[in-house]
């Protein structure tokens, strides 16, 4: 690791950004790397230490509004990009999504390589409204331990069996994922396959009715006849995407446990092999968490749609390797819809102790890039720390943050300092 700078910046009004710039002179300092989420404060975010100490000029930067429509997330993406095309001596721009960052940096950039165009056809649950300014296409994409987007994520963590009449909150029995009836445990479930059917039926119905009602309001709204004249609140039980609220995988972690293929699975030392990759993560829940501030989504019917719609068909479940019945082409809010506009070189990574890590074999199966790259960093967590609790053996697992930087960094220069 070198010597970096880093140093506040106002990347434009509302959306603040810290650069870290490498001390040393080299070609690798003409590449920036922007690392951005969709919600989440990521200034200090280990992108910005890690990759300007390899050498790399990082801008991390937060949007404005997190709480704003979706489209104006993607225009504080389009500021920061035209930001550190700015900076001085940079050539080449690689734009990288995390976790539910994934979601709103592959809608950047699926945008800026096709026109806003892509998300305004009719299968889209709300069309996107046209940016301001013009969108600069990176040079790279890096999706990282990406989920399945905030639409998916915010339908995984709704609970069916929550239901709140007349101010008093019930559960109903046949859909409770806490149920010993239903196969729950405190070491981890292991549900039976009636109650999956059952709860993904449910969570696909439940997931319709509040998509409708959203766009139902909207109309209204919109044609002068809603509560408000720009926008209403929307209350959902246990809808919140925090990794410990998604449902059934984090409860029974069977679902969502292996590749559907061999892939390759880095581990420490420099040791590389190509295997069905499976997950070491443990049960995140052992108990449901109905509190305001932690399980519970308080929203608007604009943000609901905006932010994390995405609509469902019949076929919706899951299965040990692969989600199936996720319209991904309905809205920019998920990862795996929005990779099939992107063409530039692309690097996806997942982690095996993370909740999310499955999700990077269907993005990558859905990129049309010529230039792709599928990895998995073994025993690294969501943040890419090494999660020792999931180690067979002390140290198995080596340094997963050291294994996942220098792999990114092995990646980007080939494909970016090497012509």
């Amino acid at each position: 690791m070198n010597e970096y700078t880093s140093a506040f910046v106002r990347v434009s009004r509302g959306v603040p950004g810290v650069i870290y710039r490498p001390v040393q002179k080299s070609d690798k300092k003409t590449v920036g790397i922007l690392v951005m989420h969709s919600d989440a404060d990521y200034l200090d975010h280990s992108a910005g230490r890690e990759l300007s100490g390899r050498g790399y000029t990082v801008l991390c930067a937060n949007v404005g509004r997190s709480e704003g429509l979706f489209s104006r997330k993607i225009e504080d993406v389009s500021a920061a990009v035209s930001f550190l095309k700015n900076e001085s001596g940079i050539r080449k721009i690689i734009v990288m999504g995390h976790s539910g960052g994934a979601t709103l940096m592959s809608a950047y950039q699926a945008a800026a390589e096709n026109g806003v165009s892509i998300f305004q056809g009719n299968e889209m649950l709300m069309k996107m409204p046209d940016l301001k300014g013009e969108l600069y296409p990176a040079d790279g994409f890096i999706s990282i331990d990406s989920n399945w987007g905030n639409g998916a994520m915010r339908l995984f963590s709704m609970d069916p069996a929550v239901v709140i009449d007349n101010g008093a909150l019930t559960i109903i029995p046949e859909l409770d994922a806490f149920s010993e009836e239903n196969g729950w445990s405190p070491e981890g479930a292991h549900y039976s396959e009636e109650f999956l059917k059952r709860f993904f039926k449910a969570q696909h119905e439940m997931n319709m009715r509040l998509t409708e009602h959203a766009l139902e309001r909207i109309s209204l709204i919109e044609k002068g006849k809603g509560i408000f004249s720009d926008d209403e609140p929307l209350f959902i039980p246990t809808a919140s995407q925090i990794a410990f609220n998604n449902k059934l995988f984090a409860q029974d972690t069977r679902l969502l446990s292996h590749t559907l293929k061999p892939q390759y699975l880095y581990h420490k030392d420099g040791l590389v092999t190509n295997e069905t990759v499976y997950s070491v993560r443990r049960p995140r829940m052992l108990k449901p968490v109905r509190e305001t501030s932690a399980g519970w989504y308080n929203t608007t019917v604009r943000n609901f749609i905006s932010n994390t719609g995405v609509a469902t068909d019949d076929s919706y479940h899951y299965d040990e390797q692969e989600v199936f019945g996720v319209r991904f082409e309905t809205a920019p809010t998920c990862t795996p819809g929005n990779i099939r506009f992107i063409n530039v070189p692309t690097i996806i990574l997942g982690m095996t102790a993370s909740w999310e890590y499955a999700a990077a074999e269907t993005i990558y199966n859905n990129s049309p890039a010529k230039d792709k790259y599928l990895a998995y960093i073994d025993g690294a967590g969501h943040n890419f720390e090494t999660i020792k609790e999931c180690e067979r053996y002390e140290g198995e697992f080596g340094d997963t943050m050291k294994t996942t930087y220098d792999l990114l960094d092995s990646w980007i220069c080939k494909k970016f300092l090497q012509e």
